[in-house]
């Protein structure tokens, strides 16, 4: 295995531990589906999994990812616009 395939398969990883805790403190009460930190571990998972599915070429997984990570933006952009 290369390092870069190496890099990758870390990425895949860690998006699925990334979506799955997110999905695991939302459903347990520890965060709010508006909590910056909910929305930053959404849009990290989701380029984790763009990644990877990119390199796999699962273009089904990257479009839904693409999807995912625009709509984790779109919600941290909202928020930064609403606090100032």
């Amino acid at each position: 295995m290369t390092a870069l395939h190496a890099l990758v398969e870390f990425a895949g990883w860690f998006a699925a531990v990334s979506i799955l805790g997110a999905y695991y403190l939302l459903s347990a009460g520890k965060l709010g589906s508006s909590s910056r930190l909910y929305q930053w571990m959404n849009v990290l998972g989701a380029i984790g999994f763009v990644v990877n599915s990119g390199w796999h070429r699962a273009m089904p997984s990257v479009a839904l990812n693409v999807v995912w990570f625009a709509i984790g933006a779109s919600a941290l952009w909202r928020h930064r616009a609403r606090s100032r």
